[in-house]
């Protein structure tokens, strides 16, 4: 097997170290996979470079010796506001989506499984109890009311329905080719790129047999024992079914009947129609920077949507969050927690479950170091005063 050059030393001190052996481990097409945008990558920069922008407006006197940092959402308690976000097709790891969800009950938090990941619900939610399935709008009402009792008879705590995607014509900014299935002409295409990376090659390989990563959706039928289509099977779905009304996810909302979070909510109107049709929760999200180039960060919609409905409705936050004062700046500005999504995945790629479980650990070290900098006893008395927010920084649009 080939040598691990962590194995001394597993822990890495921040997320951009996990993403820097990331990108020693994978091979170039699997990493590509991890940081791509659209088009110019205008909005994946700012979800990131719009953190720095916001300072901190210290005590250096009065820290508290403990501090809270739980909280809930959709009526899961979770040990901080730090929770997974729904990926796709999680190919950096054998283990995938099982091993963030192990990692994820181990640090007491809950995880939004996709429609498109690599692994069945029924095995995610027999490790965490706390799971939010991942839903788009793909193929029949009918198909999608199975999709719906399937994940209800697996203990799915709740739904979670993306909206915030758009088909870009043309590869998408860093976006790498990736193969209908894995065969053995894609091997043979893709065999350069392992080849110099025996470490990855070699975590697939278990009782001396090759594991050949799954690029199937297996959990878009009704049901576990049928065989999931190809990923760009179940994409080619997707981009031909016609796109949801506020009707539809009403009456999606309504079969479901229990927690539901509406995804990708960037408008004031959009916020209110997400209170309208009874939504427990919201996340202003713009897909990771994978949505319309140009939509502007993430941590600057997000003080105008919970102003306006942060009394109605969960209101989280998705896109950017590399450190723990990224979060305490998401919570004081009105979110009740936040959605990680490439800094798990790079942590999972660094190291398997535990390198998940390192990302959350420095997310929810950093988080405390910066409640006990500003002088609290809990994440929920984080507020705006406790920032130096530049003139101009929010961004508001959508009349209600």
């Amino acid at each position: 097997m080939a040598k691990n050059p962590w194995a001394k030393n597993p822990w890495f001190e921040t997320v951009q170290e996990a993403q820097r052996r990331a990108k020693k481990r994978l091979p170039k097409s699997v990493y590509s996979s991890l940081v791509a945008g659209t088009q110019a990558g205008v909005t994946l920069h700012d979800n990131i470079d719009a953190f720095s922008e916001l300072g901190y407006a210290p005590h250096v006197v009065g820290a508290q010796p403990d501090r809270e940092l739980s909280t809930t959402v959709m009526g899961q308690e979770i040990s901080f506001p730090v929770m997974i976000s729904p990926t796709g097709v999680q190919a950096v790891d054998p283990d995938g989506e099982v091993a963030v969800a192990r990692a994820a009950a181990a640090r007491g938090t809950a995880m939004g499984l996709s429609s498109f990941a690599s692994h069945p619900i029924e095995e995610v939610t027999a490790v965490n109890d706390k799971i939010f399935f991942q839903i788009y709008w793909l193929g029949s009402r009918d198909d999608i009311a199975a999709r719906v009792e399937r994940a209800r008879a697996a203990g799915a705590k709740g739904l979670i329905v993306t909206t915030d995607w758009v088909f870009n014509i043309g590869r998408d900014w860093g976006s790498p080719e990736i193969p209908e299935k894995v065969d053995f002409k894609a091997l043979l295409r893709l065999a350069p790129e392992i080849a110099v990376k025996p470490r990855y090659a070699m975590d697939w390989v278990k009782g001396g047999k090759v594991v050949i990563p799954d690029l199937t959706a297996p959990n878009l039928p009704a049901d576990k024992s049928q065989t999931g289509p190809t990923f760009f099977g179940a994409y080619y779905e997707w981009m031909t079914t016609p796109p949801p009304t506020w009707d539809d996810l009403k009456w999606l909302r309504e079969l479901w009947g229990g927690p539901f979070m509406v995804k990708g909510i960037t408008r004031l109107d959009d916020a209110k129609r997400a209170v309208d049709i009874g939504a427990t929760a919201l996340s202003v999200s713009n897909h990771g920077g994978n949505n319309l180039d140009g939509t502007p960060a993430t941590i600057r919609l997000l003080p105008g949507i919970a102003d306006a409905v942060g009394d109605q409705i969960e209101v989280l936050l998705d896109g950017g969050i590399r450190r723990g004062s990224d979060v305490a700046k998401a919570v004081a500005l009105g979110a009740r927690a936040v959605m990680i999504g490439r800094a798990y995945l790079w942590g999972l790629a660094a190291n398997g479950q535990t390198g998940v479980e390192n990302v959350l650990d420095l997310l929810r070290m950093g988080l405390d170091g910066v409640v006990m900098g500003l002088g609290h006893k809990s994440v929920h008395e984080l507020s705006r005063d406790d920032l130096i927010i530049p003139d101009g920084f929010e961004r508001s649009f959508g009349t209600i």
